[in-house]
């Protein structure tokens, strides 16, 4: 868990600098992919999932 979470944050870190720093190469796009890869694998992948399911349900309730 300490090694995955490691890298999660490094990932982030990385996918973070690269999107400030505009302009997503191929390179950028592999961090960007193996995060979510590392993201689905852990434990905080149902809280991220409940998350995203509930701003999902909450936008489509508004009306424009």
């Amino acid at each position: 868990m300490v090694i995955s979470l490691s890298v999660i944050v490094l990932l982030f870190v990385l996918a973070w600098i690269f999107l400030r720093g505009g302009g997503l190469k191929f390179s950028h796009a592999l961090v960007c992919v193996l995060l979510g890869f590392y993201l689905a694998n852990s434990s905080m992948a149902a809280s991220i999932h409940d998350g995203v399911a509930a701003t999902a349900t909450a936008l489509s309730s508004l009306r424009p």
